[in-house]
């Protein structure tokens, strides 16, 4: 059986993937210098300036597991041009926002937009090489999610201290717009993803998925200001979080098609190699949302 391969050069189909791909990762770490001219102009506090980084993060942690059901289901083109489209359009919203809830919805929809983009941009970049290029292509991508969350403070606060906060979301139109055009031009989905249906989405887990986050967050982002477990409300939301995510694994567990598929983790290189990530993600994301707002707030620091 003859291996599919694109009718466009390979190196051609990375640009837009990986345009779409920088674009998401960037906007994790741009906005954070930003986030105290934000709160100042918005009429909001620091603490609630934070949802603009967290609604964000969220939001890609929970579209991302099912962004292989949705391709297949919507085919992989479609979807990933879709997605690229909701986040170029969510950008234009955020950095028209008026109000603090209008600009933390419009990052949820950027969120959403943007974590289905990253598995997307991969797969088609991985599939468009052939077998002896895509160590090459994989450092491609690699280099880019390294790449954009470094740039992402710097250029913020250069675009924030000579124009707005607000362009920090408007830089992404042109780089979006150009993605699409790219993608409506030389990506194409294979045959296997034209040829099959994917089977029913495992929604329960989903759910259960979306609220452990969800609660989580919240409890993260909002346990100083309620003094942690004292408030009421933490507690249920404690509850909730735990109850969820044991659902979750218990599902995931049992279910014969899971929406993550947990059983993965028995491969040891696997395994290891998602915690090294996780723990290079927890130190890269925290300093770089807590190094920002701790040298302007407290050092004086510009932008």
């Amino acid at each position: 059986m003859t291996e599919w391969r694109p009718r466009f050069n390979p190196w051609l189909i990375a640009v837009p993937v990986m345009l779409a791909t920088f674009m998401v990762i960037l906007d994790t770490s741009i906005v954070v210098v930003a986030l105290p001219y934000i709160a100042g102009n918005l009429g909001a506090t620091r603490d609630q300036s934070t949802w603009v980084l967290t609604s964000y993060l969220v939001a890609n942690a929970i579209i991302l597991p099912a962004s292989a059901w949705l391709s297949s289901f919507f085919g992989r083109k479609r979807f990933l041009i879709a997605c690229t489209v909701l986040f170029t359009v969510a950008s234009l919203t955020c950095g028209i926002a008026t109000s603090m809830p209008m600009l933390v919805i419009a990052r949820v929809l950027q969120g959403l937009g943007g974590g289905a983009m990253q598995p997307l941009s991969q797969a088609i970049l991985l599939e468009s090489f052939p077998p002896t290029q895509r160590g090459t292509a994989t450092a491609l991508f690699g280099l880019g999610i390294v790449v954009a969350p470094v740039v992402g403070p710097t250029l913020g606060g250069w675009l924030t201290d000579e124009l707005s906060w607000r362009w920090t979301f408007y830089i992404n139109l042109p780089v979006g717009i150009l993605a699409i055009i790219l993608m409506l031009l030389v990506v194409e989905d294979p045959p296997y993803i034209r040829a099959n249906r994917p089977g029913r989405i495992d929604g329960i887990g989903f759910g259960l998925m979306g609220l452990f986050l969800g609660t989580l967050q919240i409890m993260l982002d909002k346990g100083q200001e309620a003094d942690w477990f004292s408030a009421v409300w933490m507690r249920w939301l404690a509850v909730i979080c735990v109850t969820c995510f044991i659902g979750f694994i218990v599902r995931e567990l049992r279910t014969d098609n899971p929406i993550v598929n947990l059983r993965i983790f028995k491969n040891r290189n696997f395994a290891i190699s998602s915690a090294l990530f996780g723990i290079f993600g927890l130190a890269l994301y925290a300093l770089i949302a807590l190094q920002p707002l701790f040298l302007q707030t407290l050092l004086g620091y510009t932008a």
